[in-house]
């Protein structure tokens, strides 16, 4: 934990660089397929930083999350006994693995939707995306909706209530998100019995 949080304070700096903006691209990227820290922490650093830029700098972050995805879901598909097993053995995810199978196969589209939002590694569902055969497509489009959605979110709360936010999503992000997986799953679930 004492290395996660020196990363964690590390990337932190960036935000007060001329090359914070790559820096979280950068990060979006690679923690979307192995990085241990999420850009949310830079995210809202840059955002408080520069509250007029938030929305600008959500854009940079999903778009590079949704390309380190495309990564992910490729380690998976093709890589996933070089790569993929091992990065999901040094998470702790093999055992999640068979489950989260059965998840891809239920729910398709919802799964990656409320999977790319939660603070579960991404990662788990990238290369599982892969390794799982699940339509490239249907991956692309519900991490686009997924990861902007979470990201636009944070910038949003930012925008909107500038620095006492910042104290109350890094208290309770990991509450937040799941309240949130909670009733997006109840909404899907409800569409689902209507049709």
């Amino acid at each position: 934990m004492h290395k996660i949080r020196q990363l964690y304070d590390w990337i932190l700096d960036w935000a007060d660089s001329h090359y914070g903006t790559s820096a979280l691209a950068a990060l979006s990227f690679s923690e979307s397929f192995f990085f241990p820290v999420p850009p949310d922490p830079l995210l809202m650093a840059l955002s408080l930083s520069r509250p007029r830029r938030a929305f600008f700098f959500a854009a940079v972050c999903s778009a590079a999350s949704v390309a380190g995805g495309v990564v992910g879901y490729y380690i998976g598909l093709a890589l996933f006994e070089t790569i993929g097993r091992p990065v999901l053995i040094f998470y702790g995810a093999m055992d999640k693995y068979d489950l989260v199978q059965i998840y891809f196969r239920e729910w398709g589209f919802w799964f990656v939707g409320v999977a790319g939002f939660t603070p579960i590694p991404y990662k788990v569902f990238t290369i599982s995306a892969g390794a799982f055969r699940i339509s490239f497509l249907v991956f692309v489009l519900a991490s686009v909706l997924s990861r902007s959605a979470r990201f636009f979110l944070v910038a949003w709360l930012i925008r909107k209530f500038g620095g006492p936010i910042r104290g109350f999503i890094d208290r309770y992000f990991n509450i937040l998100t799941i309240v949130f997986a909670v009733l997006l799953s109840g909404g899907f679930l409800v569409l689902r019995w209507v049709r």
